[in-house]
């Protein structure tokens, strides 16, 4: 399943010269634009945005399973464009429309990984919101979706495509600070609580039964929706999963490691006496063998900032900054090379999706999905450690829990139980 070689692509879309949203004033032929649904529009009415004003791109649905979220968004496509996306609540029906290539999977959580498989299957390719699923299982079988019906798949770990983290990071392969053998990395932010929540009527707005979709189903109760459900183990992955992810995928990267062979984890939910089940305070190192070691460290409800990423090396340090800004020091710590980027790279995440499905060309992807999968599957294995006894061991071949080294609690969280009749299937 996690093989990391290449099939050969079916032939796929040529590169129109369609350069405005429009699509209706388009009278080329349709395989010229590449036509996409976004699904989510917390999160995805941003990258809906980023989307459409892609030459040669343009955005046919948009789905949300609640009509108060998706009403505004096509508003502000038909004040800006003149039209607007069709406006629907079940993104099936968009893999259903032959036109459409791509679906942005932008919904919560536990939709990651069954919606990017369900749009595989129907031929579409796909670009999906990280932590790209919900479950190790699930990441596996992403990739072997990718695979079997040779679609691109790109994870929405946008700096992997910005101009001055690339930089920074071909400064690290270059031995600008030696060799490379800790990162370390920090999310901070001052969340309020979420109090407890209480039995309520579902909003009239709401489909609860299709947001809950491949989750077994839960009563409906007022402080889950539309985003503390990332802070409950059954929908979300936690701080670690929700931002770290971002980070973390930084610091494997800069390190040239894939597979960890432990993983120790600690923390808790120190600050507020709410519900919230993931903690607040996060704290995860993560070891490459005699390699290298990253670690992160989350404060949900502290704001103070202690950086981005760090990396640490045999000849000096490289500090890096969300928007690709990094600055080098050397072993006295003088600063001796720094480089001010300017962007996290959104748009140009968005164009890379775009320009490896006109090439029919994967090996382009930024963040194809084996790599986003590689990442995501680190804070799974963080949060696991957390969940059960601390520390957790691992195959470095393939990043799987080792069934003789850790507790049966440990092994059961690799994957999740299905709402019957939406189990994923490929």
């Amino acid at each position: 399943m996690l093989s990391s070689n290449r099939r050969t692509f079916l032939a796929g879309l040529a590169a129109g010269a369609m350069a405005s949203y429009a699509r209706a004033s388009f009278a080329g032929a349709p395989n010229q634009r590449i036509v996409v649904a976004v699904m989510g529009l917390g999160r995805g009415a941003a990258v809906a945005q980023t989307f459409a004003q892609q030459p040669d791109t343009v955005v046919k649905y948009l789905c949300d399973v609640d009509s108060a979220r998706s009403a505004p968004v096509a508003k502000s496509f038909e004040a800006r464009y003149g039209t607007a996306p069709e406006v629907i609540t079940d993104f099936r029906h968009a893999l259903d429309d032959k036109d459409v290539d791509v679906l942005v999977c932008a919904a919560p959580n536990h939709w990651h990984g069954p919606a990017t498989i369900l749009a595989c299957a129907a031929g579409k390719h796909v670009y999906v919101e990280k932590p790209c699923c919900h479950n190790p299982q699930e990441g596996e079988w992403m990739v072997a979706a990718a695979r079997k019906y040779r679609r691109c798949v790109q994870m929405g770990n946008q700096r992997r495509s910005a101009p001055g983290t690339q930089r920074a990071i071909q400064r690290l392969k270059e031995g600008a600070i030696g060799r490379v053998y800790l990162a370390k990395s920090w999310y901070n932010n001052n969340r309020p609580p979420i109090g407890k929540g209480v039995p309520a009527e579902v909003p009239s707005t709401l489909n609860y039964d299709l947001w809950q979709g491949p989750a077994p189903r839960r009563p409906y109760l007022t402080n889950r929706i539309h985003y503390n459900w990332h802070w409950f183990w059954h929908w979300g992955n936690g701080e670690l999963g929700n931002n770290g992810v971002h980070t973390i995928d930084l610091c494997r990267w800069g390190l040239g490691v894939d597979y960890p062979t432990r993983v120790v984890s600690t923390g808790y939910r120190y600050r507020y006496d709410d519900e919230q089940e993931t903690p607040d305070t996060h704290m995860v190192a993560f070891e490459f063998g005699g390699q290298a070691m990253i670690v992160w460290e989350g404060r949900s409800c502290h704001r103070h900032n202690e950086g981005f990423v760090k990396f640490y090396g045999e000849s000096g340090t490289m500090a890096l900054e969300s928007n690709g800004t990094y600055t080098i020091y050397d072993m006295q710590d003088k600063q001796v090379e720094r480089e001010v980027g300017n962007t996290v790279g959104d748009a140009q995440h968005a164009a890379n999706l775009l320009e490896a499905i006109r090439a029919d060309d994967p090996e382009r992807l930024n963040s194809e999905i084996e790599e986003g999968h590689k990442s995501t599957l680190l804070c799974h294995l963080g949060n696991i450690a957390y969940r059960t006894t601390g520390s957790v061991q691992c195959d470095p071949a393939n990043g799987r829990l080792r069934a003789e080294a850790n507790p049966s609690e440990a092994l059961a969280l690799w994957s999740r139980e299905y709402e019957p009749g939406w189990e994923p299937k490929f």
